[in-house]
């Protein structure tokens, strides 16, 4: 990954994280701060994927790593909210 392509995840894991978020259903009782890093690493490793399998350098829109991102954004905030749910029942 170039320095580029890491810099355009971490601008693009801020949105990714929100519509991870919206992907969810029901409420997250989780800080938004939280949303944005889940995203930020969503991001990452859907740049990651997209690249290990080939799709991540098309013409246009990357479809395919966009969907990967806010799949792993998705299943982030959905692990995180339910973990961090939990610890603040206690």
């Amino acid at each position: 990954m170039e320095i580029t392509g890491f810099f355009a995840a971490i601008i693009i894991g801020l949105i990714i994280g929100v519509l991870g978020r919206l992907v969810v259903p029901g409420k997250q009782n989780i800080p938004i701060w939280l949303t944005l890093l889940i995203g930020v690493v969503a991001a990452l490793l859907g740049t990651l994927v997209a690249g290990a399998v080939g799709v991540d350098d098309t013409s246009g829109i990357d479809w395919i790593e966009l969907i990967l991102q806010v799949v792993f954004a998705a299943v982030g905030v959905a692990i995180v909210a339910g973990a961090y749910g939990r610890r603040r029942v206690r």
